[in-house]
């Protein structure tokens, strides 16, 4: 099965920056957030497309990979750039607000426009690494199986489960690396409806993730309050993705692209 000769090489690909991550100093020297050496696994998953792209299609196929990095010709519709980029601040704030009402104490955010430049090109690049892998080669073959829903449902915990090592690594408490996990399988459904209805584009969803790194790195103070507790609002979210859009596609249309698509949804 091809999503899971895919899964095998990220998770072989993977390995080497997890030793790393386990025997060298972590990312704070550089920047000021928790990050181990193995963050930089964030490229297998492109490392893993290109190869069996390279299998199947050769260098053109690895040519029409790499170029959907920029496809947002593919977002029709514009509207879908206001979930896009501003979805992850909104729930971020909302999740700083809710741990002020609880009297937690809590610091005034500081949030240096040039650290969130800087923070931007970095998190922007990673997410290539990781969504031409994840979108950009195998959610599609598993949607044409399972549907949106289950893909989305499957390729999360996937992307959870790859995520335990570097979040163990950072020194996150047992409680905390489950609530992000289980944001984390949402979040990707999240992702897949986002995908659908942006015209199948991976710069969508590039630009989403990056926003996602950029939202929990940087604000309050580059995340050192940042709470994994916001699965709850990314699960409530879900349901109401799936409520009202369709089930099996997370699109509202008969047509991802337009009526005149030759590619019905199945």
């Amino acid at each position: 099965m091809k999503s899971l000769k895919f899964f095998l090489l990220v998770l072989v690909l993977s390995i080497p920056f997890w030793i790393l991550g386990a025997v060298a100093e972590d990312l704070t020297k550089i920047l000021p957030v928790k990050l181990p050496l193995s963050a930089l696994m964030a490229f297998c998953p492109l490392f893993a497309a290109l190869i069996l792209v390279y299998e199947e299609s050769k260098l053109r196929g690895v040519k029409d990979l790499l170029k959907r990095v920029f496809d947002g010709k593919k977002i029709r519709q514009k509207k879908w750039y206001l979930p896009i980029i501003f979805l992850m601040p909104v729930i971020t704030l909302v999740s700083y607000w809710f741990v002020r009402m609880t009297g937690a104490p809590l610091p005034e955010p500081q949030t240096p426009l040039l650290s969130a430049v800087i923070f931007f090109f970095i998190f922007f690049i990673g997410a290539i690494g990781e969504e031409l892998g994840w979108m950009g080669y195998v959610i599609d073959p598993m949607q044409n199986r399972w549907g949106a829903l289950k893909a989305g449902l499957i390729l999360g915990s996937v992307w959870a489960i790859w995520h335990v090592i570097p979040y163990s690594q950072a020194h996150q408490t047992p409680m905390w690396i489950v609530w992000q996990c289980i944001s984390t399988v949402f979040l990707r459904v999240m992702m897949v409806w986002i995908y659908n209805n942006a015209g199948k584009s991976v710069f969508a969803v590039v630009l989403f993730h990056t926003m996602i790194n950029v939202s929990m790195f940087l604000f309050p103070n580059y995340g050192s309050h940042y709470n994994p507790f916001v699965g709850a609002i990314f699960i409530i979210l879900t349901v109401v993705v799936v409520v009202f859009f369709w089930g099996k596609t997370l699109a509202r249309y008969k047509y991802l692209i337009s009526p005149s698509s030759v590619c019905p949804i199945p």
